[in-house]
């Protein structure tokens, strides 16, 4: 074979060798190029993966949120509590004080001859005397401060036993009491006379008493539940001037009951302002006070009616008739205490007792 021929044997021309010797240095523009690592591995990647469109590696696709419909359920139920509780306050008040009374109350909430206070605020006061209490002495006017302790004393003497004292509950005539009270006063000494025999609205002993009839009711247990304090400062003329403020709570139940007792709690709440004064400047006796002025709260105690100088529990059908006078709360002892009194404008509904 000749030097610049082609394998069938053909010869080139001059200008075809120059042309495939100047291509062969500078490169042919059409000849395919080496691709680089990172396209090779790019290729590579995009034959294994699987159809579809990859997510670009900056990219970024936040999440759905998710529904709260739990949330808005709530908000719709806490909206509907706050209508009810707006419109109908008593009703839900009632269903966490637990009071007794209203719709019948549960069995294991009755008062029962055992446990008397079953269901009251009262269960947890003191028993008697012990929930009275009374201030520390010191002198005031005309007194020193042994003779200021001396007058608590007996004023606190007094409290027990016109509200406490058995035989002045089952309706006997308060003596020790009255014993207590100055008898130059005479407004007083007129009530006292009259009051036990002829009751009026003015001339009552509940003014200063508590009392019951036995032909009607009686004590259920030997406890009466009380809750008060004695307090003092200087009156008029120097006299020590001694205030009292007690709610007494009676358990009763009707004279006649049988085993199945209904027992009802009444609540008295009395107001005694008790004046001690100074002999040379006011006739009085040693040892007594005079009484400046004496208000009563009551409830679950008899409104109607002619005054019987007793207190008058509602049972059966007469605690119904009872219940349509105006909601109060006596054991509220924030409020100032009100005149006592039957008047038909007077009668009071316990929303708790």
């Amino acid at each position: 074979m000749g030097a610049g021929t082609e394998p069938d044997g053909s010869s080139r021309s001059d200008e075809e060798w120059e042309r495939f010797l100047h291509e062969s240095v500078a490169g042919a523009a059409d000849a395919p190029k080496e691709p680089s690592a990172r396209a090779r591995d790019v290729a590579r990647r995009l034959r294994t993966e699987p159809a579809g469109s990859p997510e670009g590696w900056r990219s970024y696709t936040p999440a759905r949120p998710k529904r709260r419909t739990g949330w808005y359920l709530v908000g719709l139920l806490a909206s509907l509590a706050l209508l009810v509780v707006a419109f109908v306050p008593g009703r839900v008040v009632d269903l966490f004080a637990g009071d007794d009374h209203g719709a019948p109350a549960e069995a294991g909430r009755r008062p029962t001859v055992d446990d008397p206070f079953r269901g009251s605020p009262a269960a947890d006061w003191a028993n008697g005397a012990e929930g009275i209490t009374v201030p520390e002495a010191g002198a005031v006017g005309w007194m020193s401060a042994a003779q200021v302790e001396q007058a608590l004393a007996r004023s606190r003497d007094f409290v027990v036993t016109s509200g406490l004292d058995r035989g002045v509950l089952r309706g006997e005539r308060p003596e020790k009491a009255i014993a207590l009270i100055n008898p130059h006063q005479k407004d007083v000494q007129d009530l006292l006379k009259t009051a036990f025999q002829t009751p009026t609205e003015k001339n009552d002993p509940l003014l200063l008493f508590s009392r019951f009839q036995p032909s009607r009711t009686r004590l259920v247990g030997d406890v009466v539940k009380t809750q008060g304090r004695l307090t003092y400062r200087e009156g008029e003329r120097g006299a020590l001037q001694v205030t009292a403020d007690v709610t007494f709570v009676y358990p009763v139940a009707g004279a006649d009951s049988g085993g199945d007792d209904e027992i009802v709690r009444t609540i008295v709440r009395r107001e005694l302002v008790l004046s001690w004064d100074d002999p040379d400047k006011v006739t009085t006796e040693p040892g007594t006070f005079s009484i400046v002025s004496y208000k009563y709260d009551m409830t679950n105690g008899g409104c109607d009616g002619a005054p019987t100088g007793y207190l008058t529990p509602p049972f059966g059908k007469e605690r119904r008739g009872d219940e349509a006078g105006k909601a109060v709360d006596p054991y509220d002892r924030s409020a100032p205490v009100g005149q006592g009194g039957f008047a038909e404008d007077e009668c009071g509904r316990a929303t708790r007792s």
